[in-house]
């Protein structure tokens, strides 16, 4: 069995077409879970290359770096807490305490880990994932301003509009009205836009 990691991976979606692409290449795909496929058998130096390409080609790429690896599944576990909420904090637990629980790090190794390899905090990438989380649940209309904030642990849903106001220069309110607003896909969360 062979464990191949594979950064950003983000959705559903994206387990699927990396399962399709890796069986076209004739690899027995035993499990795929975000940033994680495991395959029968060991692979190839050479067949290690086709899978580089065949992931880059699709927006994905193989992690051999150690901090690399640790840096994509932090992002893997603030992706399941915001979007699918599969996490599993525990009651009360700060984010701080919860990535070094699931980490078996220091939470200042990995603050710090995170900000050099991916030029931002922790905190300002998960602010980044619930914004974008935010945006879906409100161009799907189905819960309140409330309801939303209660969801992904905002102190209050004042709380939520002052900090999606900062991020997005609009309140909810508006941003539910002007349907053209754009969101940004969570592979690309963070990074630094003309667009603000």
């Amino acid at each position: 069995m062979t464990t191949l990691r594979i950064k950003n991976m983000v959705c559903d979606r994206c387990k699927r077409v990396v399962r399709d692409e890796l069986e076209a290449l004739g690899l027995s795909v035993q499990r795929v879970e975000l940033g994680e496929v495991e395959v029968a058998g060991i692979v190839s130096d050479t067949d290690l290359d086709s899978v580089r390409t065949i992931l880059k080609t699709n927006g994905f790429d193989l992690l051999d770096d150690k901090q690399q690896l640790l840096v994509e599944q932090l992002k893997v576990l603030l992706i399941n807490e915001v979007q699918y909420e599969t996490a599993q904090r525990h009651e009360g637990e700060t984010t701080s305490a919860f990535l070094a629980r699931k980490m078996g790090y220091d939470y200042s190794y990995l603050s710090n880990l995170f900000s050099t390899e991916t030029s931002q905090t922790i905190e300002h990438y998960l602010i980044g994932l619930r914004i974008e989380r935010i945006k879906e649940l409100l161009q799907d209309d189905e819960l309140t301003l409330t309801e939303i904030a209660f969801r992904l642990r905002y102190s209050s849903s004042q709380h939520l509009s002052n900090q999606f106001r900062q991020a997005t220069g609009q309140t909810p309110g508006q941003f539910r009205k002007n349907r053209q607003a754009g969101r940004q896909t969570l592979d690309k969360v963070g990074e630094r836009t003309t667009g603000k």
